[in-house]
């Protein structure tokens, strides 16, 4: 026992000594000498130290971009059986919210083994706090996976082992694939403990082709092309063109344009990344934004019309007021305040992301713009080649209410289709305003009870535009007659003119 405790007594001293003499160095010790100094010292430990150490970042790329391989390792260490052995876990539910899926949290380490070869992995996370008087100090967090292995199994573990991980973590992510919405938060929340870009929830929307109110060839086109593109790897390349597509979504409000980017999100199984412009500090923010979504997403503006002022930043005038009365009005000036510091983002910025350089950094993607007044926006941003296909969603027909009327009552025809069709084609009425008619109110409402409210809304709605067009009619007619006798009356006031003229050139003479 004497002996025992004389040991540890030693021992401690020397970590002791070693600490003391690390102190010392990291203190007065040069720093660009301390850099050649861990290295050869790591050398030295090599020597002796039979283990080899490999690292993947959760990112690369100086934090612009998300390492496929870290989440393909993350997966596939999700669904290893090794994991159910770590002490501490982390829950995710998967597909449907059906189960749930057990991983190793922080700083936890497992031990797997593939042909009888013993290796470890470790989840690591990295935080560094940066000296702050807030309650949330500015944080750098950075998460990595550590492999550790004996180096003379190295040709097996990264020429096989390393690839079986990779292939059967993308296995699994397509198995347990959720379609997820995200949407992108503002630029200042980017750094410290509201670091992240994106933030999501799972999309759960149930739209699909089948129940989108539309002429079905037209539907099939639009399937025929996402086909075509999701299919199109190979043929872009060869082309030279990288390999994303534009969708431009247009017509009347209550048209579809939002169901329709959820059927196309659902058909293709793509995230969706809703982009809100007005958070997007400036160019360089909204090129991070894009590289920070990966392959199979669909990146959306909605109501791009009225998103930004594109054609560039104006300041808009002031009124005029004493400078007693600027200091007297904080709420004016923190409304000043806030309009010098929103978005800068510009037409040619939001250019180069969806057709300039920057659009190649990545692949599979697909941009969807909306807006209800395709003339309000600029000829560069929805020409061929950016927005490749032009979609229009109009009213509803008679081939579109077929689809609602199975949607929503489940009848595929009825004695009262033939007079809806006539009303269908005499009147505007949207999608949108034809479903909330033929949804049931009550439980005692059938399919005939709602079939006739739609054909007595579509009536009312054909009697409207009726008497709209004859007012119009009427106020243009009016504005005719004015403006006709407006050139009478400038036409004789002229003529005046004239004659007197004459009157007075003819009394100078005699």
């Amino acid at each position: 026992m004497v002996g025992m405790g004389a040991l540890w007594s030693q021992v401690g001293s020397t970590l002791a000594s070693f600490m003391f003499i690390y102190a010392i160095v990291k203190e007065y010790f040069p720093y660009q000498f301390r850099g050649y100094l861990e290295i050869y010292s790591n050398k030295l430990v090599g020597y002796v130290y039979p283990y080899i150490q490999i690292t993947f970042h959760e990112h690369t790329g100086e934090r612009f971009k998300r390492s496929e391989v870290y989440a393909n390792i993350r997966t596939y260490l999700s669904a290893s059986p090794s994991s159910s052995r770590a002490k501490r876990l982390k829950a995710h539910d998967i597909k449907d919210n059906k189960s749930l899926v057990l991983s190793m949290d922080d700083n936890e380490a497992i031990t797997e083994e593939f042909h009888g070869v013993k290796l470890w992995w470790t989840s690591c996370k990295y935080v560094s706090k940066a000296a702050s008087f807030s309650f949330y100090p500015a944080s750098d967090e950075r998460r990595y996976y550590t492999l550790t292995f004996h180096k003379r199994h190295r040709d097996l573990i990264t020429s096989s082992y390393l690839n079986h991980v990779i292939k059967e973590g993308k296995a699994i992510s397509i198995r347990n694939r959720q379609v997820k919405l995200y949407t992108n938060n503002s630029s200042d929340n980017w750094y410290g403990y509201k670091r992240t870009k994106w933030s999501h929830i799972v999309f759960e929307h149930p739209a699909s082709f089948n129940t989108i109110a539309m002429d079905p060839k037209k539907k099939e086109e639009i399937i025929n092309d996402l086909d075509m593109f999701k299919q199109g790897k190979n043929y872009y390349a060869k082309i030279g063109k990288a390999w994303k597509r534009g969708y431009l979504l247009y017509g009347p409000p209550g048209t579809g344009k939002s169901s329709m980017i959820a059927a196309m999100a659902n058909y293709l199984e793509y995230d969706i990344y809703d982009l809100e412009l007005t958070s997007v500090k400036n160019n360089t923010d909204l090129r991070k934004l894009l590289i920070d979504t990966p392959n199979k997403s669909i990146i959306v503006i909605e109501d791009i019309d009225c998103s930004l002022d594109l054609t560039g930043q104006r300041k808009k005038k002031k009124k005029e007021k004493d400078e007693e009365d600027e200091e007297k009005d904080p709420i004016r000036k923190k409304a000043e305040e806030e309009e010098a510091t929103k978005s800068k983002v510009t037409l040619s910025g939001l250019l180069n992301v969806i057709d300039g350089i920057w659009s190649a950094c990545g692949g599979e993607r697909v941009f969807v713009f909306t807006t209800n007044y395709v003339e309000k926006l600029d000829p560069a941003l929805i020409r061929r080649g950016r927005m490749d296909k032009h979609i229009v969603l109009s009213y509803c027909r008679f081939e579109a209410f077929k689809v609602l009327a199975g949607n929503y009552l489940d009848i595929e025809s009825h004695h009262l289709f033939s007079k809806i069709k006539c009303l269908l084609e005499e009147t505007d009425m949207t999608p949108a305003d034809v479903a909330e008619n033929l949804m049931p109110k009550s439980l005692n409402e059938d399919a005939e009870i709602c079939l006739k409210k739609l054909i007595e809304a579509l009536e009312v709605a054909k009697e409207e535009a009726r008497k709209k067009a004859e007012e119009d009619a009427r106020l243009k007619a009016e504005e005719e007659e004015a403006k006709l006798k407006e050139n009478m009356k400038e036409e004789k006031e002229e003529k005046d003119v004239k004659c007197n003229g004459t009157l007075a050139e003819d009394v100078k003479q005699n």
